[in-house]
């Protein structure tokens, strides 16, 4: 016999309107687009990730070191292959269809650049490319620091080398990505973003050597999560000083004699320090102190010492905002809400600056109350409403065959 509590729960549940479904994946949504708007399935999906900078921020095009890892939000292209050189992509973030020629490839404006772009410097690297019809979409933040943009370049690549019957070269592919960026966009990146894209290793981040490209696998400290911290602000690197950084890092290498800041050391740099232009000398210090930070974190987090990784990336931030002048009001507000909640080893901007988002290394079993603190403590002083996820590490990109 029921009892009347359990009686009562039955027929209000009864009353209660249907749970919304789940959001679908980006995955779901592309294959579904794809059939409905080419009347049949895709033949291929091609999958790359975004990419949080874990530390070594700005260092990347000086030649120097970074520790980004592959984050588990990607950008997703569902494809069929074509037998002319004709594109015809649509966005479902965008909710619009672009379509273009190979042969005769133009700039324009807009979220296809970075697929035309792909497209260019493949070509120019001797690659026949074939075209195809294809659905995109993503789950990585637009404009927050993320690597959104090479993520699209990346799974552009990945995309066009396997329909063209071309070799996947990791380190190639994320070579031409940046140059589309460089060349096409027209912002003057360094390789980490494509390179973490393309090569990620799943459960771990990536040391990097922006100089000679080579790579090491680095796991995360036990127990830890790392935590991207969305500000709901926005910056977009064409209007912003990025560009304008590069260049002073590059007078501040030609000022002490040498071929980039990552020849630099810290006894140079104090020899000098006077006879060096006050911009161009703060400049210069956060590129040589960011490398020999990276380094020490490296070492710290192969010996699970998550305390001394934390000090780095907050040593990382206030460089970044007194010397390199990239942070935010919202970002400095929400790596201060960040130093404050519970479980935080250590917390900094990531990505190019400006706006976008900051990350944090948090110990995994507060991370709820670590995210709940942090949110809170935000709103309260900015109004805004963050995002805030927990990101494990993925790997890179990847080409899928449906049928």
């Amino acid at each position: 016999m029921s009892s009347p509590d359990s009686v009562t729960r039955a027929r209000r549940a009864a009353a209660a309107p249907p749970a919304a479904p789940a959001p679908a994946s980006a995955e779901a949504r592309v294959l579904q687009a794809f059939r409905e708007r080419f009347g049949e399935a895709a033949k291929m999906l091609s999958r790359a990730p975004g990419r949080v900078n874990l530390l070594g921020e700005h260092t990347d095009y000086n030649d120097g070191f970074v520790l980004p890892m592959a984050i588990d939000r990607s950008a997703w292209i569902a494809l069929r292959p074509r037998t002319d050189t004709r594109v015809v992509l649509r966005s479902l973030d965008f909710d619009e269809e672009q379509e273009f020629d190979l042969e005769t490839l133009e700039k324009g404006e807009g979220w296809a650049e970075y697929v035309k772009g792909t497209a260019w410097s493949l070509q120019e690297a001797g690659l026949k490319l074939r075209g195809f019809d294809g659905v995109l979409a993503g789950e990585v933040p637009i404009g927050a620091g993320l690597s959104s943009s090479a993520a699209l370049e990346v799974a552009s690549a990945r995309a066009f080398q396997a329909i063209s019957e071309a070799g996947w070269d990791p380190v190639a592919a994320a070579k031409w990505a940046q140059r589309a960026e460089n060349k096409w966009v027209g912002v003057n990146c360094g390789i980490m973003d494509q390179l973490i894209s393309a090569a990620g290793q799943e459960g771990h981040a990536l040391l990097i050597d922006c100089r000679d490209l080579s790579i090491r696998a680095v796991p995360l400290p036990p127990k830890t999560v790392v935590v991207v911290l969305d500000t709901a602000t926005r910056r977009g690197l064409q209007d912003s000083a990025y560009n304008e950084r590069r260049s002073q890092c590059e007078k501040a290498a030609r000022l002490l004699g040498k071929k980039s800041l990552r020849d630099v050391k810290k006894a140079d740099l104090e020899r000098k320090w006077d006879d060096l232009p006050e911009v161009t000398r703060r400049r210069a210090r956060h590129v040589v102190s960011e490398n020999a930070r990276v380094l020490n974190a490296v070492k710290a987090m192969e010996s699970r010492d998550s305390l001394t990784f934390g000090k780095r990336m907050y040593e990382s931030h206030k460089s970044l905002q007194k010397d390199y002048e990239v942070s935010s009001d919202a970002l400095d507000v929400m790596v201060a809400a960040a130093r404050k909640a519970p479980g935080v080893f250590g917390a900094r901007m990531t990505g190019a600056g400006f706006g976008g988002c900051a990350v944090a290394l948090v110990e995994e079993k507060k991370a709820a109350k670590f995210v709940a603190a942090t949110e809170k403590a935000y709103q309260e002083k900015t109004g805004l409403q963050p995002a805030i996820y927990i990101c494990r590490p993925s790997a890179g990109a990847e080409l899928r065959l449906l049928s």
